[in-house]
C-alpha cells in the first residue's frame, strides 16, 4: 500500500517541458498526484525516500494508437474474429494492458475494437483497481462503411448472418446512419469516436487508398461528437479521403500513409494532429514473410510503409502536431517504445520525439492538465531509465521502474 506521502529520488530527473536534465532533484507524492519538486536535500524528514541512485526519471509514456483488446494482428485477415468469444477478447485485453504498462506507458488512447465495448470494460476495470493497465481513453467501436476497414468482411454471402451484431454495431451507410452510431457509441461509454475515413492495410478487402467516407458522414460524426464533448479520430491513408477527414474537422489523422503536399498543408494550417505508426511497418515485414500472411497485406505494407515515413519528415518540417502512436496490437503490446528511435531518424529531435508520447500526447487527449508532465497536481506517473534519453532514445525500450499513481508496478533499477 503506498504512503499518503512518499518521495522518490533518481540521480536526474528529465523535464520534458523544458528539455532539462535536473540533478539532485526529488518527487514528492501524496497519494496518487504529485505534490512538488524539490531539492533533493529538502525532502522532509518524515517522508519516506524511495531512491533510484543511478536512474533518470521522467513523465510516464502515452500512447494515442493502441488496440489493447483482443490478440495481435495475425495477418490473415479479421474473419478470425469469429473464432473467439468476447470474454477471451476481454481477457487478451487484460494481458495486454498489463504488459502496456509495465513497457512504461501510462496511458493509452485505445482506437478502437471490432467487438464493441469492451475496451470501454476494460477501461472500467482499471479505473476500479481489478487489473492493472494504463489510464484508458476508448474509442468503443469503429464508425466504417458497410464492407469497409472496420466491417467484418471476406465472408461467403451465405455466411454474413452468423457475424454477430457487436462486430457491426459502427457500420454506416449514411449521414443518418453515423449521426446515429456515433449516438450509441457514447451513450454505450466511449470517450471518443474513430472513423474509418479510407481502406485499410490489415483488412481482408478494400485499398489503403481509397476513401470509405463521405465529407459529409465525416461531417456529422465531427459535429454529433462534438455535442458530447468527445474528439473524433480518423484512420486515413489515402490522400484524398485524409483532405476529406481534415475538412470536416477531425481531431487526427491516424497513420496518414499516402498524404499528398496539400493535405501537408491543410493539416498544419488547421492544426489537425498527426499520430502515425511508423515502426509497425517493419515488424510487419519482417514477421509477416516468416509467418506466411497475405499477400495482399503483405502487398499493401509495402506500398504505405516507406511512404508514410516520407510524410512523416513532411509534416515534422511543416510544423504539423505530432502524438506518439504505435497501432500496438499489430505488433506484442510491451513493445511500444521501439517507435522513439524511429521518430528521430524521420526528423524530430529526441526532445521532440519524446514530448510527443508525453506533453504533446496529453494536450492531443486533452489531458493537459493530469498526465505527461511532473508537476504538482499531476498524476505521479513516472517511469525510470538508465542513462539520459537524450542522448538515446531507445532507452525507453527497457524501462527500468514504473509508477502509476505513486504506486510502483515494475522496480528492476539494477536490471
Amino acid at each position: 500500500m503506498t504512503s499518503p506521502r512518499h518521495a522518490l529520488r533518481p540521480r536526474f530527473l528529465l523535464d520534458l517541458a523544458t528539455g532539462e536534465l535536473l540533478p539532485e532533484r526529488a518527487v514528492l507524492m501524496e497519494g496518487e498526484r504529485v505534490a512538488g519538486v524539490v531539492a533533493a536535500h529538502d525532502i522532509p524528514t518524515d517522508v519516506p525516500v524511495r531512491d533510484l541512485p543511478d536512474l533518470t526519471v521522467l513523465p510516464g509514456l502515452v500512447d494515442c494508437h493502441a488496440h489493447l483488446v483482443g490478440e495481435e494482428d495475425s495477418g490473415h485477415g479479421y474473419t478470425e474474429l469469429l473464432t473467439r468469444t468476447g470474454a477471451q477478447e476481454a481477457m487478451t485485453g487484460v494481458r495486454n494492458a498489463r504488459d502496456t504498462l509495465r513497457a512504461g506507458f501510462t496511458s493509452a488512447r485505445d482506437v478502437g475494437t471490432y467487438r464493441a465495448f469492451v475496451d470501454v470494460a476494460l477501461r472500467d476495470a482499471i479505473e476500479a483497481g481489478w487489473t492493472p493497465g494504463p489510464r484508458m481513453m476508448v474509442a468503443g467501436a469503429y464508425v466504417s462503411c458497410s464492407g469497409g476497414g472496420g466491417d467484418i468482411s471476406g465472408l461467403a454471402p451465405d455466411a454474413e448472418r452468423l457475424v454477430p451484431p457487436e462486430l457491426r454495431v459502427g457500420v454506416v451507410d449514411t449521414v443518418d446512419d453515423v449521426r446515429r452510431v456515433v449516438r450509441r457509441i457514447l451513450y454505450g461509454g466511449a470517450d471518443l469516436i474513430k472513423l474509418i475515413a479510407t481502406g485499410a492495410v490489415m483488412s481482408d478487402n478494400g485499398n489503403p487508398g481509397v476513401p470509405e467516407l463521405t465529407e459529409e458522414q465525416i461531417r456529422a460524426a465531427v459535429e454529433e461528437a462534438a455535442l458530447h464533448g468527445a474528439h473524433v479520430a480518423a484512420h486515413a491513408h489515402g490522400a484524398e479521403g485524409i483532405k476529406r477527414a481534415v475538412r470536416g474537422g477531425v481531431h487526427s489523422i491516424e497513420h496518414g500513409s499516402l498524404m499528398d503536399d496539400e493535405g501537408v498543408a491543410m493539416m498544419a494550417e488547421t492544426g489537425t494532429w498527426l499520430v502515425a505508426d511508423i515502426y509497425g511497418g517493419d515488424y510487419i515485414d519482417e514477421i509477416g514473410r516468416r509467418d506466411g500472411w497475405k499477400a495482399d497485406v503483405l502487398r499493401k505494407n509495402d506500398e504505405t510503409t516507406q511512404a508514410q515515413r516520407e510524410v512523416f519528415s513532411k509534416c515534422v518540417e511543416a510544423g504539423v502536431s505530432i502524438a506518439y502512436g504505435t497501432d500496438s496490437g499489430i505488433y506484442p503490446h510491451g513493445l511500444n517504445a521501439r517507435q522513439l528511435a524511429y521518430h528521430v531518424r524521420h526528423g524530430q529531435t529526441p526532445l521532440a520525439a519524446l514530448r510527443s508520447a508525453t506533453v504533446d500526447a496529453a494536450e492531443l487527449m486533452g489531458w493537459s492538465d493530469r498526465i505527461g508532465r511532473i508537476e504538482s497536481g499531476w498524476y505521479a506517473d513516472l517511469v525510470a531509465v538508465a542513462g539520459n534519453p537524450l542522448d538515446d532514445v531507445s532507452l525507453l525500450e527497457d524501462v527500468r521502474f514504473v509508477m502509476k499513481g505513486g504506486e510502483v508496478v515494475r522496480d528492476d533499477p539494477a536490471r
